[in-house]
């Protein structure tokens, strides 16, 4: 599950964040005839004076661009773009995400992306709210004060300033407060509240934490009373890559190489910081400064109040305290390595950061999260009756800091939050399955033998069905009631349930339909026509999820939406006459997602 929508506050972009405009003039070749690794934004920590001169011009012209066409963007005199992110391709076409303030208000799904070709000439807009934005009134009736009174009582904490936002959705704009709650319950201790600012009614109340287990599933679980009983997949003592020989550092501190014994993963190599001659720090110099802390069993999720972990040894893992801190920082650091190897994405905000963790969180929590307020994993001990043990499992952690990447670009969302905060529409749906199919593709890309990679998600986490969800066959999910494929009641599907549809179609597009047996999982993946879909192999699939994540959707982009978004990625990448065009658009005709419904 992921937070609801957050305004993103108006900022320059970091020059890091679009040092990917290096690449303005480095590639002459189409997008169309090159790799995806020709064609992935290429991150620098450092870049030049002229990337940066680069990236202003991209921008600036953007904005132009969008003014000039408003027919297409909606944009007009009492609205104000703000860049969030800039990408070039190797063929100089150039895409820039915005968020939208109208009238000095910030517009809760106003995110656009306006295309450019090489020489800045438009080409088109991915826009969120697609209506003409008529806000109405702009004066609330409430006052700042009685907004956060309703919002203290609604998220049962203590309420922060209020704001005024415009909140566009399928019924039109809403003049509304937008509240930071915080400790309302130790499963989310922080939730955003949305009250409308002239009748002052309740329009929304969701954690903004993204928690793994839904209310929803936790409830069967703890019904059926029976502890799912997580499996370790330790089959060996030996570290699944070689370690690197210690060396005496000349100066503290100094990179080092450690070794930790996992819950999971079996014996894996760290990257450490040694701060004196025989004293370690369990944080990664090479991968953003990630760390992993300890909560000490407390709520708190501000990691700076977190309890490091040190060694006298460089070995990891020998306690039941730390061996949970070994697969939280080893997951954070694959799929930080994932990121970066396969698309050039330096980090979850691209802006060359690591992400943070804190283990033994709260107090019998059968959860993990990933928490955007601290940028962090939060992961709990399990409860005795659910779980047994932390979810620290590495397709977990690949999931929820995916979720940390959607956020940083596209910030899907869902259309609606129930009182218990299960999260409903199509959108929050392809987010969750943006999530699993990433998190899979975490898996297959560490390729650990303790960790098998397979299209399962928590398979790892012993309940009885042996997995959470799937991508071959979603129905086969029956805790969460997953489907195959697209109806017109998808738009109104809890998003774990309706995120079968998404991911059936990456898996359909990467492995191709029916009976196989792929790294000892067998899989039997239909389709809604009877159709036959011969898949593409999971390296190009996964490149056109992640192109068409990063420059074709945005925070409303729904199942019909992504199918365009996949066939603009695959026409870049490989041509609109190409198999993998081809493809793309059999694999969600086979979920039942055309052009004609």
């Amino acid at each position: 599950m992921r937070r609801p929508h957050r305004y993103r506050l108006s900022m320059a972009v970091a020059a890091t964040a679009v040092a990917a405009l290096a690449a303005t003039t480095a590639g002459s070749a189409l997008a169309t005839q090159v790799s995806p690794a020709a064609a992935r934004p290429v991150a620098n920590s450092a870049p030049s004076k002229q990337t940066v001169e680069a990236a202003k011009a991209v921008i600036t012209a953007a904005i132009a661009a969008a003014f000039a066409h408003p027919e297409a963007t909606g944009v007009g005199k009492d609205d104000k773009l703000t860049a969030v992110d800039a990408l070039v391709d190797p063929d100089g076409k150039q895409h820039v995400r915005f968020s939208r303030t109208h009238k000095g208000l910030p517009v809760l799904r106003g995110d656009l992306v306006v295309h450019l070709d090489a020489k800045s000439a438009w080409i088109g807009v991915t826009r969120a709210y697609k209506r003409d934005l008529k806000a109405g009134m702009v004066n609330p009736k409430l006052t700042a004060g009685q907004a956060k009174k309703k919002a203290a009582a609604a998220g049962k904490g203590t309420a922060a300033d209020a704001q005024l936002v415009l909140s566009a959705g399928t019924s039109g704009v809403t003049l509304a407060y937008q509240v930071r709650v915080v400790g309302s319950s130790k499963e989310s201790p922080v939730r955003e509240v949305l009250i409308n600012a002239l009748t002052g009614t309740l329009i929304s109340n969701a954690a903004v934490n993204d928690s793994f287990i839904t209310p929803q599933v936790q409830d069967k679980l703890r019904k059926l009373a029976v502890p799912a009983t997580p499996k370790s997949g330790f089959t060996t003592g030996r570290s699944t890559s070689a370690l690197a020989a210690p060396q005496a550092a000349a100066s503290y501190p100094a990179a080092a190489v450690g070794s930790g014994t996992s819950l999971f993963a079996g014996v894996v190599p760290l990257n450490t910081v040694q701060t004196a001659a025989t004293s370690y720090l369990l944080k990664d110099s090479t991968r953003g400064n990630t760390q992993t802390r300890t909560a000490r069993n407390t709520g708190t999720n501000d990691f700076s109040t977190g309890s490091s972990f040190t060694s006298t040894t460089n070995k990891w893992g020998l306690s039941d305290l730390t061996k949970p801190a070994v697969d939280a920082q080893y997951g954070i650091t694959k799929t930080f390595d994932f990121y970066k190897s396969t698309f050039g994405r330096n980090g979850i905000k691209n802006d060359g950061a690591g992400a943070h963790a804190l283990v033994h969180y709260s107090q019998n929590l059968a959860n993990a999260y990933w928490d955007p307020d601290c940028d962090c994993m939060l992961y709990g001990d399990g409860d005795g009756v659910t779980f047994t043990k932390p979810l620290v499992v590495l397709d977990v952690t690949g999931h929820e800091l995916s979720h940390g990447v959607v956020a940083a670009t596209a910030a899907l969302e869902p259309t609606r939050i129930d009182w218990q905060g299960n999260q409903f529409g199509e959108p929050g749906a392809l987010n969750e399955s943006l999530a699993d199919i990433f998190g899979s593709a975490t898996e297959f890309a560490t390729n650990n033998p303790n960790v098998p990679p397979n299209y399962l998600v928590g398979e790892q986490l012993g309940l009885a069905q042996k997995f959470l969800r799937r991508l071959d066959r979603p129905s086969l999910d029956k805790l969460e009631g997953a489907v195959d494929y697209w109806s017109k009641a998808a738009f109104d599907t809890e998003v774990h349930a309706g995120s079968g549809i998404s991911s059936h179609a990456y898996y359909l597009l990467a492995e191709g339909s029916g009976a196989k047996t792929i790294g000892g999982v067998n899989y039997n993946s239909p389709t809604y026509d009877g159709s036959v879909v011969a898949g593409i192999g999971r390296t190009k699939a996964t490149a056109i999820f992640y192109r068409a994540l990063t420059r074709y959707m945005v925070s409303t982009t729904d199942f019909h939406g992504a199918r365009v978004a996949t066939l603009q990625a695959a026409a870049d990448l490989y041509g609109a006459a190409g198999i993998e065009y081809q493809t793309v658009n059999k694999a969600w005709a086979a979920v039942n997602v055309t052009a004609a419904n």
